[in-house]
């Protein structure tokens, strides 16, 4: 642990914004979990899981939680699921 007063807040700061960094993933991943397994049983409201999978898709990008190419690729797999 650091013993300078800026050293400590920056710790600080760097667990809360990772702590939030992973949650956001997380969610990300168990909205495109729920898209997939909406289409492959072909459910009534695939078309609104694969909306919200994209949209959390295009936040992780946005905050370059993850690179935009991946997004890309990620949400082209979805869509083309979903036809």
């Amino acid at each position: 642990m650091p013993n300078i007063k800026s050293a400590i807040k920056r710790v600080r700061r760097t667990e809360v914004a990772e702590e939030r960094n992973i949650s956001q993933k997380n969610n990300m991943r168990t909205a495109v979990k729920r898209a997939k397994s909406a289409i492959e049983n072909n459910a009534d409201n695939k078309a609104e899981l694969v909306n919200v999978a994209i949209k959390k898709i295009d936040k992780a990008a946005q905050s370059n939680l993850i690179h935009s190419n991946k997004a890309d690729r990620m949400k082209s797999k979805l869509m083309t699921a979903a036809k």
